[in-house]
């Protein structure tokens, strides 16, 4: 896993695969796997629940539904 973040994007990537990517725009992050803008520690950790669904965890994992909680709570 590599998570790359500079002051405008932030690219996921698994096994050399783009799995997910953000762009700031305008204030906001806005996250390829995620509806609505983020913040920026939303954003990474919007990315970091991108990496657990690609590496095989499932919507009914105790982390995956704690942090599309914290989302969405936002």
């Amino acid at each position: 896993m590599s998570l790359k973040i500079n002051d405008t994007r932030m690219i996921l990537t698994v096994n050399d695969a783009v799995i997910a990517t953000a762009a700031r725009v305008d204030g906001a992050w806005h996250v390829s796997t995620w509806p609505t803008p983020l913040n920026r520690n939303q954003a990474i950790t919007a990315l970091t629940l991108a990496e657990l669904l690609a590496m095989g965890h499932n919507e009914s994992d105790s982390l995956v539904i704690s942090f599309r909680e914290e989302l969405a709570h936002g």
